[in-house]
């Protein structure tokens, strides 16, 4: 084991769900595997949650997660508390909320770990180039890093056109299935003669349910008929969970809001269904910097249809795995669907190509970049 912890300071973890959520797990359990000692230092979980068995020590701050300064400031003092614990840490910054909070104790003295790394998904480099008053302290937290990632080489450019001060520091760790799907099993029986069509996804306008839900509603009423829209996801953005419910009530289209489902249900529901669709568009400053759902609908074998946009086209292999298309020709995400709904071979094409590559990359292979057996102390 390695004499120092590695210690994965998050806002984004287990009950919680998403791509940053999934990113720290599995890099966690990777960092294990390669015999780190390591740590997970999460937000607060729900009263009355049983805590999953896991591998490496689970540390609950009293945090509740958010971004907001009162949730910085809590999470200052929980490290300003264990300093000189952490002086001898590795302190691994996975996601832009402990980003906000190091930020300001880079200043401090008597807080020094022992090497501080981040990872950079993409919305969050936006964010912090366009405040004036992050800016220059996102700049000095990225000068003393002692090692940078990013999930796609598109944000890797994105950190770099805004950041040039991660130049020289910066490797890949693409991301990867979930360890409980990477090699998941064909798809059983259906229940239902039509065609399936899942969105899987927080409820969130820059996920693009809607743009989906507006294609399907206009396809030729053949084709209609042929299909349902499954969509799984919580957490709307004010009333974007409402707008969909509208449209989906005056669409002459078969739709399904599952909500929040358990892994487990969620295994079936991607073995139920034909079509994976996630077709994110550019919203405000976020943008999708990968996109983790896309390469675990792969493993499951399911074709892709999405928008070529941010690095969607890194987990989405244009004509190979799935179908990308421009965010603004709405008449060719139309196309695409349609393709689809009437080529069942293109779409086992395409749904076997898929389970190959979701499984070029591992966790393990990206955990290595970040944490090998040998590290030169870097401190922040």
């Amino acid at each position: 084991m390695s004499a120092r912890p590695c210690i994965f300071l998050t806002h984004e973890f287990y009950p919680r769900r998403g791509g940053i959520a999934t990113f720290v797990e599995e890099m966690a359990l990777a960092a294990v595997g390669l015999g780190h000692e390591v740590e997970v230092w999460a937000q607060r979980a729900p009263a009355g949650m049983i805590e999953k068995k896991q591998p490496f020590q689970l540390r609950r701050l009293p945090v509740a997660g958010s971004h907001d300064l009162t949730c910085q400031l809590k999470l200052a003092w929980q490290l300003v508390k264990h300093r000189r614990y952490l002086r001898h840490a590795t302190v691994y910054l996975v996601e832009p909320g402990p980003m906000l909070t190091l930020m300001w104790l880079q200043f401090l003295r008597a807080f020094r770990p022992r090497r501080v790394l981040l990872t950079f998904h993409g919305s969050e480099i936006l964010k912090f180039h366009r405040n004036r008053l992050i800016r220059p302290l996102a700049r000095r937290l990225i000068q003393h890093a002692a090692g940078i990632s990013t999930l796609t080489t598109y944000t890797r450019d994105l950190l770099l056109t805004h950041f040039p001060e991660a130049r020289g520091k910066i490797v890949l760790t693409p991301g990867a299935p979930r360890h409980d799907c990477a090699h998941a099993e064909p798809a059983s029986a259906k229940t239902t003669d039509r065609l399936i069509i899942l969105t899987v996804g927080r409820l969130h306008p820059r996920k693009g349910q809607r743009e989906t839900l507006a294609a399907l509603a206009a396809l030729p009423p053949g084709l209609r008929a042929q299909i349902e829209y499954w969509l799984v996801g919580t957490d709307g953005k004010g009333d974007y969970e409402a707008q969909l419910t509208r449209a989906a009530n005056s669409a002459v289209l078969t739709v399904r809001f599952l909500g929040d489902v358990p892994d487990g249900k969620l295994r079936d529901l991607y073995a139920q269904a034909d079509i994976f669709a996630l077709t994110s568009v550019p919203y405000r400053h976020s943008i999708e910097g990968f996109g983790l759902a896309y390469l675990e609908a792969a493993a499951h074998g399911l074709p892709t249809v999405a928008h070529d946009i941010g690095g969607v086209n890194e987990a989405v292999a244009q004509n190979i795995t799935g179908l990308l298309v421009p965010p603004d020709q709405p008449a060719e995400l139309i196309d695409a669907f349609a393709r689809l709904i009437t080529d069942a071979q293109l779409r086992r094409k395409l749904g076997e190509a898929g389970r190959a590559w979701a499984r070029r990359h591992t966790w393990a292979d990206s955990a290595a970049l970040l944490f090998p057996p040998q590290c030169p102390d870097s401190p922040l």
